[in-house]
């Protein structure tokens, strides 16, 4: 058979595999803090700005509401967020940081540079890196919205 079978050509693979690796080697350092992978980038966005919209959490990280909404009820259920109701729109959620959540900033503060360091990534590479990345998801992103 063709070359364009061999799994080794396939640039989809090294994706998968690369994320399924990133993941993985999060673990260590979320394992401690009783949370996933999905809830930790759920936790980036809040910190970055708290009480938005389930919505927005969910175009911040790429996800449709209904893969966001069962993430956040797990959440809740661990004390990280609350879910209220909009003041102008009540079919809205509101996600906001409980103290709980809020408190796993600071233990969570090692876990970027530490994965770097651990990745060993020269900033140079970082550099070229996140721009080819980001990239290639806004073309997926097209492919995805046919």
């Amino acid at each position: 058979m063709g070359e364009q079978f061999n799994l080794e050509n396939q640039l989809c693979f090294r994706l998968y595999t690369a994320a399924r690796l990133t993941m993985g080697a999060y673990h260590p350092y979320l394992d401690p803090l009783g949370i996933t992978y999905p809830q930790y980038l759920v936790l980036l966005v809040l910190w970055e700005k708290d009480h938005q919209p389930v919505c927005d959490i969910g175009k911040r990280l790429l996800l449709e509401t209904n893969t966001v909404t069962p993430l956040l009820q797990r959440m809740e259920k661990a004390g990280l967020v609350t879910r209220t109701r909009g003041k102008e729109d009540s079919r809205q959620r509101i996600v906001s940081l409980t103290e709980k959540g809020d408190a796993l900033r600071n233990q969570a503060a090692v876990i970027h540079e530490s994965m770097r360091r651990e990745v060993a990534l020269k900033l140079s590479e970082e550099k070229e890196m996140v721009p080819m990345l980001d990239k290639l998801i806004e073309e997926l992103q097209k492919l995805n919205k046919k």
